[in-house]
């Protein structure tokens, strides 16, 4: 099949958890024999050069991109919040991915066109008038959920009065929009569920998947336990998160394990980070290779208590065979066992307890990075997923245009 990816970031370089997820779907399409074009947003928020893209990728995806200024402006916000409409939404409606969105349409015909993310679906307009190609949203979150988890978690009367505005409009605009696609996409199956509860639209759920090479090794854990995270701090889960972990937690933890470290990685580290001085604490900043520093470490902590989706990043740690301390929600969508392959934990005691149980208890960090290691490996083969997607693919295809997606 030719499959066309709208995408509301580059998915290349693949080091955060959007463009990773992005970047395993084309590369598992790619390797079971499809066609796979990419049309990127390139942000202010997310910006890569178009030519550090290397020559290979661009050539196999037919990568292009249209830049979309998504900082905030207050008029435009204003105007959104009198009319109601999602300000979220409207800020990826952008002339320049419009016309060249147009422009591949019109030039070439689709069997599939994915809109990755929501905000994506901005352009369905566009891809009726000029595609008879069947249009299937993948769905990496519930994004009206993260705006309402994060609304409800404000502490300023004006600020949360602002965000729940936010989450209502793209609340409304997100359960439209499942009636107009042909297909839904989840990366959970929790949020299958809840689309197939508003919506008679076809869904299916496809999590992250791990594409596991014959010559793919494990590092050894290193000799001294320590502590880390990884994400992108520009995502308010994210920063809210390590925020209450380091005001909560730490103190607790560092005075009774003097000599543990915490490392920070991730892109936008805001400057109150940046600025901090805890003991233990170090800021590494963005990483080259989430991989390469998540093998350095031996315990991630996801103190995550909004959001949506799938943490891309827990798979990876899971992957690696490292022993994972998260919160609930920062685990939804994976098939987890608390004590087994995972460690959960809610408040501050809970957390201060697990890194308690996996510091003291002899052989605990090894025992659950081999369960978690495990658990990827039987639950998000890559290879089977996108198997699975395609047969869905045919089957929403044949229902709109019989015969022509066999």
């Amino acid at each position: 099949m030719k499959i066309l990816l709208l995408c509301n970031k580059s998915p290349w370089p693949p080091r955060e958890g959007g463009p990773i997820a992005m970047n395993a779907m084309i590369t598992g399409l790619q390797k079971a024999g499809h066609q796979v074009r990419v049309m990127a947003a390139n942000t202010n928020k997310y910006s890569v050069e178009p030519s550090s893209v290397p020559a290979e990728y661009r050539e196999s995806t037919s990568i292009e991109f249209a830049y979309i200024d998504l900082s905030i402006k207050p008029l435009a916000a204003l105007s959104n919040y009198l009319s109601g409409e999602s300000y979220h939404v409207s800020r990826f409606r952008n002339r320049e991915f419009s016309e060249k969105l147009e422009a591949i349409l019109k030039a070439e015909e689709f069997d599939v066109i994915q809109c990755e993310m929501l905000y994506t679906t901005a352009y369905l307009d566009i891809i009726r008038k000029h595609s008879k190609a069947s249009v299937f949203l993948r769905a990496h979150n519930i994004e009206h959920l993260i705006w309402k988890r994060i609304a409800d978690h404000s502490r300023n009367p004006l600020k949360r009065h602002y965000l729940k505005h936010l989450y209502l409009t793209l609340r409304e605009y997100e359960l439209r929009i499942l009636d107009k696609v042909d297909g839904i996409v989840a990366i959970t199956g929790k949020d299958a569920e809840f689309f197939k509860k508003h919506t008679k639209t076809p869904v299916i759920p496809i999590p992250y998947g791990i594409d596991y090479g014959a010559d793919y090794q494990i590092i050894d854990l290193p000799e001294t336990p320590d502590l880390f995270h990884i994400g992108a701090m520009n995502w308010i889960p994210n920063a809210e998160g390590i925020q209450w972990f380091l005001d909560e937690v730490w103190p607790s933890v560092s005075k009774e394990f003097p000599g543990l470290s915490l490392h920070l990685a991730g892109r936008m580290m805001p400057e109150w980070l940046q600025n901090r001085k805890q003991n233990g604490v170090i800021i590494e900043g963005e990483v080259p290779d989430a991989l390469e520093f998540i093998s350095k470490h031996s315990i991630m902590i996801v103190p995550l208590f909004s959001g949506s989706g799938i943490r891309i990043k827990i798979i990876e740690a899971m992957q690696e065979g490292r022993s994972v301390i998260s919160t609930r929600i920062g685990a939804e969508g994976i098939e987890i066992e608390d004590g087994k392959n995972i460690l959960l934990a809610e408040d501050k005691q809970e957390f201060v307890n697990a890194i308690r149980r996996l510091l003291t208890e002899q052989g605990l960090i090894q025992k659950l990075g081999e369960e978690a290691r495990e658990l990827i490996r039987n639950k998000h083969s890559n290879k089977k997923l996108i198997e699975g997607l395609i047969e869905f693919y045919k089957v929403v295809g044949n229902r709109i245009h019989p015969s022509r997606m066999s």
